[in-house]
C-alpha cells in the first residue's frame, strides 16, 4: 500500500526550535563560566589568606603557647555553653519569692477543742544572728563548714578532702558540701542523691553567694535547716528539745544542736539520747580541732552533757494525725494562690475516748492472741455514719512502723465484700431476701469456687445464703447481674481503690483498704447515702480567722442505695451478726449488722459492721502476707470490734439502725455484756451531745475573751458573743455524740 503523505510542518517551526536550543546553550555556558570563574577567585583568595597567615607562623615554644591558648578558648566556649545549659534549670528554682517559702505548721484539736498533736514545721526565725551565742555559732561552723567565711560558696579544698577521706574509708564518712550548698538544697531542692541535684546545688550556691552576704546566708541556714522533731531552725529546736530560746543554750546544748544538722532523725535527742550525746562529743572535738576553743573550755560540756525535755507521749494518735495532715494539705492546695498563711489550728473529728479504746483493744488482742493466731498487725477505722472519722489505728506500734495500714495497705476483703454483691442484686428488683437461690457446685471455665467446709445446702433463701456466707451463691448472683454493676456500686458507696473485674471478684479477691470498707459501710448505717470520710472539721488561723469548714465546703451526702433496698439488706446483715459468722460482734442493747471476711490461706481476717451510731472496719494479718493460723473474721476481728464499739456506745443515745426498727436487740452473750462495761479497766465517760459540747466550747471561748480584756465592759461582751456566734458546730447528719 502506498504510504500516506506526512503532514507538513507549520511555517516558522524550525526557526523557533533553533532559538530555544541556542537559549539553553547560552544558559549552560553561563553556568559553566560562573562556576569556573568563582573557583579561580576562591583559589586566589585562599592563596592570599595563606600568604597572609604565613606572616604569623611561629616556631618553638611560642607556637605551642598559641596552640594551647586556642584550644583553651575553644573548649572554654563549649564549657560555657554547657554550664549555661546546666545552670538554667537551677536558676529557675529562684523564679518565685523564695525567701517567703514555708511549709505547713498545723496544731490539731480533738472534737472537743483539746490539743492532741502537731504536724508540719515548728519554725522561729525572729532571733537575730548577733543574738545567737558565740559558742553555738562556733559549734556549727566547726562541724559544718570551717572555711565558710573564706570560700565563694563551694569549698574546693574541703570537697577534695572529703572525697579523699571517703575513698580511703570505702564509704561516705565526711560530707563536702559547704553551708551555702546545704542552704541551697534546703531552700530549693529535694534530698534525692542524684548528679542533677548536686549540679543544681553548686550553681544555686554561687547564686546565693552573689545575692546575699555571708551573715545573711548563715542566718538563713540556722533558721531553715531541719533539726528533727518537726522543727526547722536552731531556735525552734532549742525550744522543742530544751524548753528555752537558742539565745540561752549552754555549750553542751549548743553542741547537741550543732550535731543535728548531719542527720536529725538519727541524732534527735528525744529519739536516741545516747546517739545525740555521742554526736555532741564529736562536735566538741571539732571545736578543739578547728582552734575555736581549747580542751579546757569544752571540758565542762563533756562532763555534763545536755539533757533534753522528755517528749515521749504514749497517747498521741499518730496515725490519725498523719491522715488528718494529708487532708489539711489537700485543702490548702485548693486555697487561692495568693493566700499566704501557712500556720493553722485544725479541729478534727477525733473522739479521744474511742481512739484510746481502739488502741488498747488492738494492742491487747495482739498481745494475748496474736502469737496463737500467727498475726502480727492490725488496723481499724471507726466512723460516724456522716463520714466523721472518730478513731483510727494504723498498726500495733507507730514507733516501729509509721506505715498506715488503715489508709494505705491494700488487702483482700474476703467475704466482707459480699454485701456489695447482694445489695447490687437487690437493686435490680429481681431478688428479695426470701428469694430462693441455689447453693450447688459450679465452674466458670476452669475455676470452680467452693464453700467453706466444702459442703452445699441446695435451694435456700437469699438471707440465709448471706448469713452462712456461701461462696457459690455470691458467684451466681454476680454472673446473673454482671460484675461491672457490683464494681460501680462499691465505688459509688465509697471504695476508692481500683477493683479489678475478675471471676473471683464477688468473693473479695480485689484489694481494698480498711478506710474503703468503713466508708462504704457508712452507707448502710445512714440509710443509703454515700459520704466523704473526713478528719478535718474546721480550719482556722492561729488568730482565730476561719479558713475552711466541712459543713460549708465539704462534699455533701449523695443517695446511692434506695431506702427500700436498705430495708432489705440491713436485716440480712443483722442476721449475719445474730445468727451467722459474726456472733462475737453482738453488743447487748444495740442492733449490730455487719459481715466477716476471711481470705485464702487465712492471710486476712476482717470484720466490718455498723449500728445507727457508728460504722467500723477492722483487719488482722501480717505485713508480709504470710498466712495466719486459721484466723477467721468471726474470731479475733469480731471480738476486738465488739470491745471497741461496745465501749463507744456507752453514755450516748443509741440511734436506731436503718431498716431494723422493731427488731428486738439481743440481750444474751455474757462475754459481750462484760466487755461493754469497760476496756482496760476504764469506763468510758458519759459523752456530751454535739449541741452540749458546742455550747461548752462557746462558753470557754467567751471566758477566754473576757480574761484577755483589760476591763470587763460592753465591748468585751460583744466580742465574746461574736466568737460564740461565729463558731461552726460539728453537727453530724446522724449519730448522737
Amino acid at each position: 500500500m502506498p504510504e500516506e503523505p506526512k503532514e507538513a510542518p507549520p511555517p516558522g517551526a524550525p526557526r523557533r526550535g533553533r532559538r530555544i536550543r541556542n537559549a539553553l546553550l547560552a544558559i549552560d555556558s553561563w553556568i559553566d563560566s560562573t562556576i569556573y570563574t568563582g573557583g579561580v577567585r576562591l583559589r586566589a583568595a585562599w592563596d592570599s589568606y595563606v600568604a597572609f597567615t604565613e606572616r604569623f607562623n611561629l616556631q618553638g615554644p611560642a607556637r605551642w603557647g598559641v596552640e594551647v591558648a586556642s584550644e583553651a578558648v575553644t573548649w572554654g566556649a563549649v564549657g560555657a555553653v554547657l554550664m549555661l545549659t546546666l545552670a538554667l534549670p537551677a536558676f529557675q528554682e529562684t523564679s518565685d519569692d523564695w525567701l517567703k517559702r514555708a511549709d505547713l505548721s498545723v496544731t490539731f484539736l480533738d472534737r472537743y477543742g483539746n490539743t492532741i498533736g502537731e504536724r508540719g514545721i515548728r519554725h522561729n526565725d525572729t532571733v537575730p544572728l548577733e543574738e545567737f551565742p558565740d559558742h553555738l555559732i562556733k559549734a556549727v561552723l566547726a562541724t559544718e563548714d570551717r572555711r565558710f567565711y573564706d570560700h565563694f560558696g563551694i569549698d574546693v579544698p574541703g570537697t577534695f578532702r572529703a572525697l579523699l577521706s571517703n575513698a580511703r574509708a570505702g564509704g561516705v564518712v565526711q560530707g563536702g558540701s559547704s553551708i551555702t550548698q546545704q542552704l541551697a538544697k534546703n531552700l530549693f531542692l529535694s534530698n534525692e542523691r542524684t548528679l542533677e541535684r548536686k549540679i543544681k546545688e553548686a550553681f544555686l550556691a554561687l547564686w546565693l553567694e552573689f545575692h546575699l552576704t555571708k551573715n545573711q546566708i548563715l542566718k538563713l541556714y540556722l533558721d531553715r535547716a531541719y533539726m528533727g522533731g518537726g522543727t526547722f531552725g536552731v531556735d525552734a529546736a532549742a525550744q522543742y528539745y530544751f524548753g528555752k530560746s537558742a539565745r540561752d543554750v549552754n555549750l553542751a546544748e549548743a553542741a547537741m544542736l550543732a550535731g543535728l544538722f548531719k542527720a536529725p532523725s538519727k541524732f534527735a535527742p528525744h529519739v536516741n539520747l545516747p546517739a545525740a550525746r555521742g554526736r555532741a562529743s564529736v562536735v566538741l572535738d571539732n571545736l578543739v580541732d578547728a582552734g575555736f576553743m581549747t580542751e579546757g573550755q569544752v571540758f565542762g560540756a563533756r562532763r555534763h552533757p545536755a539533757t533534753p525535755i522528755d517528749r515521749k507521749r504514749e497517747d498521741v494518735p499518730e496515725y490519725y494525725l498523719d491522715y488528718a495532715f494529708e487532708q489539711v494539705k489537700s485543702i490548702v492546695a485548693t486555697l487561692p494562690k495568693d493566700y499566704a498563711e501557712r500556720s493553722f489550728v485544725v479541729r478534727t473529728a477525733l473522739d479521744p475516748n474511742i481512739q484510746k479504746a481502739a488502741d488498747t483493744a488492738i494492742r491487747d488482742s495482739l498481745k494475748q492472741f496474736g502469737k496463737d493466731y500467727g498475726a502480727t498487725q492490725s488496723a481499724m477505722v471507726v466512723m460516724e455514719p456522716n463520714g466523721a472519722v472518730r478513731a483510727m489505728v494504723g498498726g500495733r506500734d507507730y514507733g516501729e512502723s509509721q506505715f498506715n495500714r488503715a489508709t494505705d495497705a491494700l488487702r483482700q476483703p474476703g467475704s466482707s465484700f459480699k454485701p456489695y454483691v447482694y445489695t447490687a442484686a437487690l437493686m435490680t428488683g429481681k431478688y428479695k431476701p426470701d428469694t430462693m437461690v441455689l447453693d450447688a457446685p459450679l465452674c466458670i471455665g476452669n475455676w470452680c469456687p467452693q464453700n467453706y467446709g466444702h459442703s452445699y445446702a441446695g435451694r435456700l433463701p437469699l438471707i440465709t445464703a448471706l448469713t452462712r456466707s456461701l461462696n457459690t451463691v455470691a458467684v451466681r448472683l454476680a454472673e446473673s447481674i454482671g460484675r461491672g454493676r457490683i464494681v460501680d456500686l462499691a465505688h459509688a458507696m465509697g471504695v476508692k481503690s481500683e477493683l479489678k473485674i475478675t471471676r473471683a471478684l464477688p468473693l473479695g479477691a480485689a484489694e481494698v483498704t480498711v478506710m474503703d470498707q468503713a466508708t462504704a459501710y457508712c452507707v448502710f448505717a445512714n440509710g443509703g447515702y454515700a459520704v466523704q470520710p473526713h478528719a478535718v472539721i474546721d480550719m482556722r488561723t492561729p488568730a482565730g480567722d476561719p479558713v475552711w469548714n466541712f459543713a460549708q465546703e465539704g462534699e455533701k451526702p449523695k443517695r446511692v442505695i434506695p431506702p427500700e433496698v436498705i430495708d432489705m439488706i440491713n436485716p440480712m446483715l443483722n442476721s449475719v451478726v445474730e445468727h451467722g459468722t459474726g456472733r462475737r460482734a453482738i453488743i447487748p442493747g444495740v442492733k449490730v449488722a455487719g459481715k466477716t471476711g476471711t481470705t485464702n490461706a487465712y492471710r486476712d481476717a476482717w470484720f466490718v459492721g455498723f449500728t445507727g451510731n457508728y460504722a467500723a472496719a477492722i483487719w488482722f494479718g501480717n505485713d508480709d502476707y504470710t498466712p495466719t493460723r486459721r484466723m477467721t473474721g468471726g474470731s479475733l476481728p469480731a471480738m476486738t470490734w465488739q470491745k471497741v464499739l461496745a465501749f463507744a456506745h456507752q453514755g450516748i443515745e443509741i440511734k436506731p439502725t436503718p431498716g431494723l426498727d422493731g427488731h428486738p436487740a439481743p440481750t444474751s452473750n455474757a462475754s459481750a455484756q462484760a466487755s461493754l462495761l469497760e476496756i482496760d479497766g476504764v469506763k468510758r465517760p458519759v459523752t456530751l451531745s454535739p449541741d452540749s459540747a458546742e455550747q461548752l466550747m462557746g462558753l470557754s471561748a467567751r471566758m477566754k475573751e473576757a480574761a484577755r480584756a483589760p476591763l470587763p465592759g460592753p465591748s468585751a461582751s460583744l466580742e465574746s458573743d461574736r466568737v460564740l456566734a461565729g463558731r461552726d458546730p460539728d453537727t453530724p447528719a446522724t449519730g448522737s455524740n
